[in-house]
């Protein structure tokens, strides 16, 4: 049995999702938890205009959520996920276990707003350089 931790990227209805937000969101949090997996953060990222229609949908809101799943059962969820109405796409992608902890932090504090030009926030790319040097040192 492997457990990783998975970042789950959706691009959600914006109708729907403006009509329930809870109900939305508690229906991916259940998805996940019905395939054995533990939520480690679930939140809203942003909604924004698409930048092509997908479906007839010109907008949508992206919903992001950290978890850790046996890797057995990611199909099961990913088809589970295609068949929920207000997901328009997703995308899960397996994470390094030595960078979770940075990353749940980062998505649980929000958006990255620089509060100087000095002292800027973190970003993804400072992450991926973080993780390139911790392969480097490990050759």
């Amino acid at each position: 049995m492997a457990l990783n931790v998975y970042e789950g990227l959706f691009i959600l209805d914006s109708s729907r999702f403006s009509r329930d937000p809870e109900g939305i969101s508690n229906q991916i949090s259940k998805f996940i938890q019905d395939a054995g997996g533990e939520i480690l953060v679930s939140r809203f990222w942003e909604e924004r205009r698409l930048a092509y229609p997908i479906n007839g949908h010109r907008k949508g809101v992206y919903w992001l959520t950290f978890f850790r799943l046996d890797s057995q059962n990611l199909a099961e969820l990913h088809r589970q996920f295609s068949l929920f109405d207000a997901n328009i796409r997703n995308l899960f992608t397996k994470k390094d276990p030595r960078l979770v902890d940075m990353l749940v932090e980062h998505a649980l504090a929000g958006p990255a707003v620089p509060q100087s030009e000095e002292s800027p926030a973190v970003e993804i790319e400072e992450i991926e350089e973080y993780l390139e040097e911790a392969v480097l040192d490990e050759e």
